[in-house]
C-alpha cells in the first residue's frame, strides 16, 4: 500500500530548504558571517552531526556550521532556524554538505574568504574534487568554504610583452572585488618576439614601444612614434596598425598578424581578449568576450559578468 506523508507548511519549508543545497555547485556563504565554526567532540557521521545540531540554538545570521573534530577532521552543514527575527532561535533542520572524507581544510592568509573566485582558486590549488568542500582559514583569520567547486575556467588570451599582460592583470583585479560567480583565469599568451622571429626582414615595425624587444637581432621601429622615414620593414600588427600605416605612408607593408581575435585557436574554454577595432564597447562572439585594446576596468568587469552569467552558484 502506498503511503502518503502530509505536506504541512513546515514540511514544505524544510523540503525547499534541502532542495536549495542538495547537489548545487559553488555554494559559498556570502557574507561569510553566515558561517559558524565550532569545536566538536562527537562522531563524524551524518546521523551524529545532525543529532548534535538539531535543537541547538543559532544566531539569526548563521546559515552554515563548520564542525572541527578532535582529530582535525571537519564536517559542514547547512542549518535552518525556527525564527529569522529573534537574536537566537532553535535549529529545526540540518542538511549535511560534507563529512571528513570530502572536506579539505586550508590555511592561507592570502585568500579573501568573502570572494568566490579566491575560494575556487584555493580549492584548485589544493586539489579539492568537484564533489568536495574546501574550508579556508584566510585573511584576518576568517573562515569560509566553497562546496562542490566548479568555477568557470576562463582563458585570458593576450599579447606579451609586457609580462604579465595588462588584460590578465585587469581580470585578476576585477575578480578580487566584483560580486561574480566563481571564475578561474588562465593566461595564454601570444609572444610578439616569436612573431618577429617567424620572418627575416631588414627591420621590424611594431604598433608601440614595449619592453623586451631589445632581444631582437634587427632594428625595431614603433608605429605610434610615426618614424619620419619609410623603411623596408615588416609590420607586426593588426588591421588597425595597417590603417595607421596607410594614413602615414600611403601603402601597406608586409605584415605578421598579432590580433588575439584572429590568432585564437578553437577551444572549449571560454575566452576573453582585446581587439583594437573596438573603442567604446564590448562584444560577445559565442564563448568569446572581446574588449577594446584600451579597456577600462569597468569594461572588463562587465565582460566577466556576461561570460559567467550561466554559471551555477549559491
Amino acid at each position: 500500500m502506498q503511503q502518503f506523508v502530509e505536506q504541512t507548511p513546515q514540511n514544505a519549508k524544510q523540503a525547499d530548504f534541502s532542495a536549495g543545497y542538495r547537489d548545487k555547485k559553488n555554494i559559498v556563504p556570502i557574507p561569510y558571517r553566515k558561517t559558524s565554526v565550532q569545536e566538536y567532540a562527537g562522531e563524524m557521521s551524518e546521523k551524529a552531526v545532525r543529532s548534535y545540531l538539531l535543537g541547538k540554538e543559532a544566531y539569526r545570521r548563521t546559515e552554515f556550521t563548520v564542525l572541527k573534530g578532535v582529530n582535525q577532521d571537519y564536517a559542514v552543514a547547512a542549518i535552518q532556524r525556527s525564527d529569522d527575527q529573534s537574536l537566537f532561535s532553535e535549529i529545526i533542520h540540518v542538511e549535511i554538505l560534507g563529512l571528513p572524507e570530502n572536506c579539505v581544510y586550508v590555511k592561507d592568509s592570502s585568500v579573501d574568504c568573502a570572494n568566490r573566485s579566491a575560494l575556487a582558486e584555493a580549492a584548485f590549488r589544493n586539489h579539492v574534487k568537484k564533489d568536495g568542500i574546501c574550508i579556508v582559514e584566510g585573511k584576518y583569520d576568517h573562515i569560509n568554504f566553497i562546496c562542490r567547486p566548479d568555477p568557470l575556467v576562463l582563458q585570458v588570451l593576450e599579447v606579451e610583452p609586457p609580462s604579465p599582460p595588462k588584460l590578465y592583470d585587469m581580470v585578476v583585479q576585477a575578480l578580487s572585488y566584483a560580486d561574480l560567480p566563481p571564475i578561474r583565469a588562465e593566461l595564454k599568451t601570444i609572444d610578439v618576439r616569436e612573431l618577429c622571429n617567424s620572418v627575416d626582414p631588414e627591420c621590424y615595425l611594431l604598433p608601440c614601444r614595449s619592453g623586451g624587444m631589445n632581444q631582437l637581432q634587427k632594428p625595431v621601429y614603433f608605429l605610434d612614434e610615426r618614424p619620419e622615414q619609410r623603411r623596408n620593414w615588416v609590420l607586426i600588427g593588426c588591421e588597425r596598425s595597417l590603417q595607421f600605416h596607410r594614413h602615414y605612408y600611403g601603402d601597406e607593408p608586409p605584415q605578421v598578424e598579432m590580433c588575439p581575435r584572429k590568432l585564437r585557436q578553437k577551444s572549449a574554454v571560454p575566452t576573453i581578449l582585446k581587439c583594437c577595432l573596438l573603442e567604446f564597447e564590448i562584444e560577445r562572439d559565442g564563448d568569446v568576450m572581446i574588449v577594446p585594446w584600451g579597456a577600462e576596468l569597468a569594461m572588463v568587469e562587465q565582460a566577466l559578468r556576461e561570460i559567467s552569467s550561466e554559471v551555477e552558484y549559491v
